[in-house]
């Protein structure tokens, strides 16, 4: 799918290896599902088993940012 598909997982950056999930987005804050709790491990990202949302590690090895001269 491409990036710019409605239907493609959404994808946050984060500072913490630590993070939850509810599923509620900005446009549909009631729509979701149970808070998960998830852990971003060595590869530097995590999916939510629920709606397949990406949390991305900024400075982790998923992290495709271009680093700064």
């Amino acid at each position: 799918m491409a990036a710019t598909d409605p239907n493609s997982p959404e994808i946050a950056y984060t500072d913490s290896a630590r993070v939850s999930c509810d599923g509620a987005t900005s446009t549909s804050p009631a729509l979701g599902h149970p808070r998960v709790y998830l852990q971003i491990d060595e590869k530097g990202f995590v999916d939510c088993g629920y709606c397949d949302k990406r949390f991305i590690l900024k400075g982790g090895p998923a992290d495709k940012a271009v680093p700064q001269v």
